[in-house]
This record gives C-alpha cells, structure tokens and sequence, in this order.
C-alpha cells in the first residue's frame, strides 16, 4: 500500500504541474512532461529525502550534502551567538 500510495503522489504532483497550461499539440505536452519529470528529479528537495534531490540520492552524493547543511548550520548558530553575547554585554 505504501509504493502505490507514492506513485499516485507522483501522479497528482505531475497532473497538479503540468494542467495548467492548454497544450494543442501532443508534443507540446510530451516536452512539458519531460520538463517535469527533468525538475522533479534534479532540482525539487524532497522532504523525505532529508531535503535532497531524487538525483542526489540515487548517485550517493546526499550524504556529503547533508553534512555540508550540518557544518553551515553549525557554523552559523556560533556566530549568531557570538553576535547576541556581544550586543548583551
């Protein structure tokens, strides 16, 4: 029940994205489509891939994505707190 659940998301998502133009020619639609299909596996994050792309996880290059947010995320709340501490005292 779970994959089919998935793939009707998907379903959705694309008729969602791709009904709201008026196509007159069928490859008109088959180049919208393609579009789709392009941005949602190479630049759409997806939140149950930890915010990564379908891409980024299938080649194996999520992990070093996510610890490069960590360190980012890191390195930004020590400077915000060295920034507070300053203004306070």
């Amino acid at each position: 029940p779970q994959t089919q659940g998935k793939i009707e998301r998907w379903h959705q998502t694309l008729k969602n994205r791709v009904l709201l133009e008026n196509y007159f020619l069928p490859g008109d639609l088959e180049q919208q489509i393609e579009a789709f299909v392009e941005h949602y596996n190479h630049q759409r994050y997806h939140e149950s891939l930890d915010n990564v792309t379908p891409a980024d996880a299938y080649f194996g290059r999520a992990p070093a994505i996510i610890k490069q947010r960590e360190r980012i995320k890191r390195k930004t709340l020590e400077y915000r707190r060295l920034q507070h501490r300053r203004l306070a005292a």
